[in-house]
């Protein structure tokens, strides 16, 4: 029989149980034979990509960051650079108490090449300052790829100065992937943590041991709850989640258009006197449909979840409205993001337009990052 304290599993970080199949931590005794310790919803989730709910709240996962505080430690926060202000962890300021904050852009491969690094890095920096944090430095990275994953591991193991190392982080920003990565770096060893494109894979800590002694952590992804990844049925995160670089989609709009991001949010030209060109950074995969916007309402209404989709057929009936935001765009190289999608930017001011998105969802503007 192995050592109870052994007991975790590899996967997710949690207790593992044999008693109730329905809990978290569930593994059939056999699983208890085998050298490391996988709990039933990782080893589904590996090699069938099965997401099993999980009923841990959000007051379960603030304990576990409320504990961060308390410690000692070097913190590494990493955002979706895709999705930064959704995958932006609301106080992570009060969260660090002492402790400094490396703050990490995970994906970079999916922006167009054309974006300067240096450039997003600055604005990362400011974006971070308006967000009530002063990190200690910034690396953009891609944890998929491994770009910069040498330099930031090797920059973290620097800073950390003989002390522990928090990771922290939204659902769905690539935390585990990043440290599979580092672990890679470091040990030269494959996969240790369970990766998934599902919202809230990693359960509890997982302690990874260094080797002065100290360890590398993997604290839950903290759900965000107006990501836009909520909306959206677990099989169309796909359409909805980047997986390669983003083409940029150039939309000539009349005053008076509307274009359609599938189901899930909605853009019009309100005015500007004249045609301009919109260009619009979304997942290849999302179908975006144009239409009048005097039709827009009816065209919602009727094919919402066919024709407008995601959301299914059958979430329909339980989608939110979508929840109307006027902007007037005075400065020329703005872009509106809808969190969690991807951004439209207008090119020349003068031009007012409208985001909708589900209620709870944000959208903001910003200067133009590319």
């Amino acid at each position: 029989m192995n050592d109870p304290k052994q007991q975790i599993c590899i996967g997710c970080g949690v207790t593992v149980q044999t008693e109730n199949p329905e809990m978290i931590g569930y593994a059939p005794v056999s699983a208890l034979e085998k050298e490391t310790i996988i709990c039933q919803r990782c080893y589904r989730l590996k090699h069938y990509n099965e997401i099993q709910d999980v009923n841990l709240t959000d007051d379960d996962f603030l304990k576990i960051l409320n504990g961060i505080g308390q410690t000692d430690a070097l913190i590494v926060m990493v955002v979706d650079i895709f999705d930064f202000n959704g995958s932006w962890l609301p106080g992570i300021h009060r969260f660090a108490g002492n402790n400094k904050v490396v703050l990490v852009g995970n994906k970079v491969d999916l922006l167009p090449k054309s974006v300067k690094h240096n450039k997003l890095i600055h604005w990362m920096k400011q974006e971070a300052r308006e967000l009530g944090l002063r990190p200690e430095e910034i690396f953009l990275v891609s944890a998929g790829k491994g770009w910069m994953m040498k330099e930031t591991a090797a920059a973290i193991d620097k800073l950390r100065n003989g002390k522990d190392v928090y990771v922290v982080g939204c659902t769905n920003v690539g935390k585990s992937t990043f440290i599979n990565r580092i672990i890679k770096e470091v040990t030269g060893e494959g996969d240790v943590i369970t990766t998934s494109h599902f919202p809230g894979t990693t359960l509890d800590m997982i302690r990874i041991p260094l080797d002065d002694g100290k360890a590398l952590i993997d604290t839950p992804g903290i759900i965000n709850h107006h990501q836009m990844a909520h909306y959206v049925d677990k099989r169309d995160l796909k359409l909805i989640t980047p997986k390669k670089e983003i083409k940029p989609k150039v939309y000539q709009l009349n005053e008076g258009q509307t274009l359609f991001f599938g189901g899930l949010a909605r853009f019009d030209y309100i005015g500007g006197d004249e045609k301009r060109s919109f260009v619009c950074y979304l997942a290849n995969e999302l179908t975006i449909h144009r239409t009048k916007t005097e039709k827009a309402v009816e065209l919602y209404e009727n094919h919402l979840g066919e024709l407008l989709a995601p959301p299914r057929p059958e979430q329909v009936e339980s989608f939110p409205e979508l929840v109307k935001q006027e902007y007037v765009i005075r400065e020329a190289k703005t872009d509106i993001v809808f969190s969690g999608l991807g951004w439209v930017t207008v090119n020349e001011p003068g031009v007012k337009v409208a985001a909708y998105v589900p209620k709870g969802v944000e959208t903001v503007l910003r200067k133009s990052l590319i």
